[in-house]
């Protein structure tokens, strides 16, 4: 640290105590991880394919599963 640097912040500190410095206090965090989407893997009912497939969307009975790709190539036709 320079010596400007220094006269800099000895100066904030006598206004503030408290004062940490640039970086501030070890109290700021970063904002936390968006949550990992819950997944399953599920046979497709059309290409017999194993997918993870987000629980969300998931139909209730598990053999009538469509993957994507399927759903794509349906509507192509």
């Amino acid at each position: 640290m320079g010596r400007k640097d220094r006269e800099r912040f000895l100066r904030i500190k006598e206004g503030n105590p408290d004062y940490q410095g640039f970086r501030g206090a070890a109290s700021v965090a970063a904002p936390p991880p968006p949550p990992e989407p819950v997944t399953e893997s599920v046979t497709c009912s059309v290409c017999n394919r194993r997918r993870n497939v987000n629980v969300d969307i998931l139909p209730e009975d598990r053999s009538t599963f469509v993957c994507l790709r399927c759903q794509e190539e349906e509507q192509a036709a």
